[in-house]
């Protein structure tokens, strides 16, 4: 044996990788692609059953949004039972992609022209309260010490259409996931108190229903919110409070393009990067509303958009709702509750007087 060489019995550097073995570099933008799909489509998948689930309970309890029971049943999930890790990248998509699709097919439910019809006196009103509750909330969360995206979440919220908004508002912003939970379940909170109490005090003040109609679709915070309240008063109010509603809701996108603008004139990053000044989901919104308006897209057309617009809107806001942990939410102090009540009230007061001023015979 002697004179023979002995073969190293570790390999070296360049010899420890087996050559069935491809690091990311090696594998081509499909198979990456595939494996980005792979990893997201379990949370996908589940999102989209809590969505069908929150659709047909939302069949069985009339005025109930589909939206709301997503959340709760989100929620109840979080707080309950564990949720499995292999879920977090598909609902983490779902709370963004999903959303911002949603969001762009309730583009083709906004007419302008049934907009427009509601005249000038009725759209001031609801210029008033989205932009006075929207600033006064942001200028009042500033005296209380609350962070600039906690308090644009709010606002956005309580001003333009509850909890869409605040999903919609947080691609313009650096936001926490509890910030975000905590704007959502305030939006809840007041925005459920307001349903038997807006009709309850338009009663009291003797308001037509028309006017009540009104005032509800000017200040309650979600869509299903205002269905809700609208149908305990009447038929003709409903009809009113929903297209008033509908008006909030179509400034949802000059408002978070005004919001984009400001961060990036202040020099503010989201996600490693500024910001566009208008949103690419913001953008096909508006797309869908200038269709919608040149009202040639057929009816069976419209019927798909809305119904797949729900879905997907209830998969975000399920895949929301399993980022809401309650105990986590107790420790958001007493701030934002506040700030909620507070701005639910400055919308209840801006809208009512413009009830009085167009609104009532």
């Amino acid at each position: 044996l002697k004179g023979m060489k002995r073969k190293p019995l570790l390999r070296t550097h360049t010899d420890t990788r087996s050559p069935n073995i491809k690091t990311a570099n090696d594998l081509s933008p499909l198979q990456t692609v595939g494996e980005k799909v792979v990893k997201i489509l379990p949370g996908i998948i589940v999102a989209l059953i809590g969505a069908v689930l929150a659709w047909m309970g939302a069949r069985f309890f009339p005025g109930v949004s589909a939206l709301l029971i997503a959340i709760l049943l989100g929620v109840l999930w979080r707080n309950l039972a564990p949720v499995p890790a292999a879920l977090a990248d598909g609902m983490a998509f779902s709370a963004k992609r999903l959303l911002r699709t949603g969001i762009v097919l309730l583009g083709f439910q906004l007419s302008l022209s049934s907009i427009l019809d509601l005249g000038f006196g009725v759209l001031f009103v609801v210029m008033m309260s989205v932009v006075g509750t929207f600033f006064i909330t942001l200028w009042v969360g500033r005296l209380m010490g609350i962070s600039l995206a906690q308090r644009i979440l709010i606002a956005s919220g309580f001003s333009i259409c509850g909890a869409a908004a605040v999903a919609a508002m947080e691609g313009a912003l650096k936001t926490r996931k509890e910030e975000v939970a905590t704007a959502i379940a305030l939006v809840v909170l007041f925005g459920t108190v307001m349903i038997p109490l807006i009709p309850f005090l338009g009663s009291i003040l003797g308001l037509p229903e028309e006017a009540v109609g009104m005032w509800i679709g000017a200040s309650i915070h979600e869509v299903a919110q205002v269905v809700a309240a609208g149908g305990v008063v009447s038929g003709a109010a409903l009809t009113v409070a929903v297209t008033v509603k509908l008006a909030r809701v179509i400034t949802l996108a000059p408002i978070i393009a005004g919001v984009s603008y400001f961060m990036r004139h202040r020099g503010m990053k989201t996600g490693g990067k500024k910001p566009p000044i208008l949103p690419l989901f913001v953008g096909g919104f508006i797309i869908a509303v200038l269709l919608r308006t040149a009202d040639f897209l057929p009816g069976v057309f419209l019927s798909a958009m809305q119904s797949t617009q729900t879905i997907l809107l209830a998969a975000a806001m399920f895949a929301l709702g399993l980022g809401i942990h309650i105990r986590s939410l107790l420790h958001v102090g007493v701030k934002p509750v506040f700030l909620g009540f507070f701005s639910t009230g400055v919308i209840m007061v801006i809208s009512l007087a413009g009830v009085y001023l167009f609104g009532v015979p």
